[in-house]
């Protein structure tokens, strides 16, 4: 819900003559089933770059009439305010919204068909040793609810390189113990199957026990929270478990554990 008030608030707050576009645009993004993450990240794109636009030049309010060069220097901006990461996110958004305009015949071409892609550098995942493996495992270490649920919250990351927000969104009957196996959610609405060994197994069987015990039990959602009531959201769990890794003291892991990571843990 919070997404979807997000998307409302990007579109509310549109230049007048790209607003009806953008409002257009985003019917066709949910007619072919978008996820609401992207439908936001791709409207927010067209926003900025209206606002990019607009800040030079005020009387701009045609997104049918934007340039070549007015996308470049959009791009070159984000680059040098943001990031290259950023700025090729914004590429691949505005790319759909211009290819959008001329399937629509707003457009004959895209300003961006002869725009290059930035090249973003590609950040080193890093890797736990084994002294560091036992530490993050040993400060989880316990009989209670939290330690049990976080043992095995910790080693299915581990174990499968999986995101932070995959693993937060999983539901029960995401996964299969007696084939051990767990099905993930990417992005794009892109599902998954990853393998995890007998140690998270074993790691997630002892939490469904104790977790047959909790007061929301019945809840589809495999996570829950110590005092129930709902369970953990994506951002609690990933602010949670970054702040857990940075107490650990795990160089870069608090970091890594929030992107598609291949940190090793013997399974």
């Amino acid at each position: 819900m919070a997404r979807h008030n997000h998307i409302e608030k990007v579109l509310d707050t549109a230049r007048d003559g790209w607003s009806s576009l953008m409002r257009d645009w985003d019917r066709s993004l949910r007619s072919g089933n978008y996820p609401a993450t992207t439908r936001y990240n791709y409207l927010l794109a067209a926003g900025q770059l209206a606002n990019y636009i607009e800040a030079g030049s005020p009387a701009f309010d045609d997104p049918t009439a934007v340039t070549r060069t007015e996308v470049e220097n959009f791009q070159a901006w984000m680059i040098e305010t943001r990031s290259a990461a950023t700025a090729v996110n914004k590429y691949k958004a505005l790319q759909q919204f211009f290819r959008w305009l001329v399937e629509e015949e707003e457009l004959d071409h895209s300003p961006l068909a002869r725009v290059r892609q930035p090249k973003a550098p590609q950040k080193l995942i890093p890797l736990l040793s084994d002294d560091d493996t036992a530490e993050v495992l040993a400060a989880c270490k316990g009989r209670d609810f939290a330690d049990v649920r976080d043992q095995a919250i910790i080693r299915l990351l581990y174990n499968t390189g999986a995101r932070l927000s995959e693993v937060a969104q999983l539901h029960v009957t995401d996964v299969d113990l007696k084939r051990e196996v767990v099905r993930l959610r990417g992005k794009g609405a892109k599902d998954r199957q990853v393998r995890f060994g007998p140690k998270t197994a074993r790691a997630i069987s002892r939490y469904l026990r104790v977790r047959a015990d909790h007061r929301d039990a019945m809840s589809d959602r495999l996570w829950l929270a110590v005092r129930g009531g709902a369970p953990l959201s994506a951002k609690c769990f990933r602010n949670n478990y970054c702040r857990f890794f940075g107490c650990v003291g795990v160089m870069g892991l608090a970091s890594a554990s929030s992107s598609s990571s291949s940190v090793g843990l013997t399974s």
